[in-house]
């Protein structure tokens, strides 16, 4: 086994980024350069705008133009990465995955980690051989929201859980091009695996394993050509149900969350501020303004029962606040001890085979046993 050396502990780990879009720019490298202990040492783009956009962000940062130059550093014992972290386009993850895991180089992969949930567990398996660590960027683990639902949950305020509904709805009538709206089944494009990556992997953590998906995905907008509205329904293996919707033709946004129990429910409107702070070039660890992933009170989720929420029924509860710097954070620490992924790759083929059933289900109009 070509198990990956552990780090010193009086150095920090040398990171590349793959890929400096949207997830690069705005989400793997603040965090990154936000977490003790970690520095982003390379980026690797073919875009000259994105190239100077790199440089100006992160002073003395090395580009790449091509991953391969970074599998040509793996033999230099003076130049090494401790990590890998890949954000670029979905048909991309498998094979620079691969390439990172048999070079025995640690590696994070933006979700989804694959197209297929055989395809996921191949890449744990190649980890596994080689002794690298890998695991799948599954940032809303860390949503606010969803961390005061996990409280909820751990504090039996809400009962036997029944239901459990999740929305991440968005306006967008007009499309955006690039290939996260493409149809082509290679781009591995449409909210299904976008928005719905979020939603499923959220729900599999509260409830456990799937047995049983029905799923509904349309194409609404003129001229897409991938799914831009979903539903998804999951038995879980506990009995609990989880309707989970994901869209970009919601002209009215329904709550993020209504979980109902046989004691109460929770419901929560609005997304996480952690994303919004990081577009708006926001970091963690400022001390102006709001501490991080903390929101006002006006718009933490109310608990209760019989009473509409939209009318003042239920008790406020505070929100927990988001915390996106945990992941990385944990990996850094895995890194240097030996420890457990935050989301390994087992995780994710979880979650990709309730989303192949959903896409499975759509196209035949079935409920789909897992």
């Amino acid at each position: 086994m070509n198990a990956t050396p552990a780090p010193s502990p009086s150095s920090p780990l040398r990171v590349a980024l793959i890929g400096y879009g949207l997830a690069g720019s705005v989400f793997h490298a603040p965090l990154v350069s936000a977490t003790e202990g970690l520095v982003i040492d390379t980026v690797v783009t073919s875009d000259p705008g994105r190239q100077a956009q790199a440089r100006d962000a992160y002073p003395g940062v090395r580009i790449a133009a091509t991953a391969d130059e970074l599998w040509a550093r793996t033999g230099d014992s003076q130049d090494p990465l401790d990590l890998v972290v890949i954000a670029s386009p979905n048909k991309t993850h498998v094979p620079l995955a691969t390439a990172a895991l048999t070079a025995g180089i640690p590696v994070v992969v933006d979700k989804p980690l694959a197209a297929t949930a055989a395809e996921a567990r191949e890449l744990a398996a190649l980890a596994e051989r080689t002794g690298t660590f890998l695991s799948v960027f599954q940032n809303r683990r860390w949503d606010n929201d969803f961390l005061t639902v996990r409280r909820l949950l751990a504090d039996g305020e809400l009962g036997e859980i029944q239901r459990f509904e999740s929305r991440y709805e968005r306006w967008r009538p007009q499309l955006k091009g690039g290939w996260r709206e493409s149809g082509a089944p290679e781009e591995i494009g449409g909210l299904l695996y976008d928005l719905g990556s979020h939603v499923v992997d959220q729900a599999l953590v509260l409830f456990g394993p799937a047995v049983r998906v029905y799923a509904e995905a349309d194409v609404r907008r003129p001229g897409a050509e991938a799914d831009d509205d979903t539903f998804i329904a999951i038995t879980h293996a506990n009995g609990v149900r989880s309707h989970l919707y994901v869209s970009a033709t919601a002209a009215q946004l329904g709550p993020r969350f209504r979980v109902l129990g046989s004691r109460a429910g929770y419901v929560k409107y609005g997304l996480d501020p952690q994303e919004a702070a990081l577009r708006e070039g926001l970091r963690p660890g400022r001390t102006d303004g709001p501490a991080w992933g903390e929101e006002p009170e006006h718009l933490w989720g109310r608990l209760g029962s019989g009473e509409s929420p939209l009318t003042g029924g239920g008790d406020p509860v505070a929100t927990v606040p988001g915390d996106y710097p945990a992941y990385y954070a944990a990996v850094a620490e895995a890194l240097r001890t030996g420890g457990p992924a935050p989301v390994t790759a087992a995780e994710a083929a979880d979650c990709l085979a309730v989303l192949e059933a959903a896409r499975l289900s759509s196209r035949d109009g079935s409920v789909v046993a897992l």
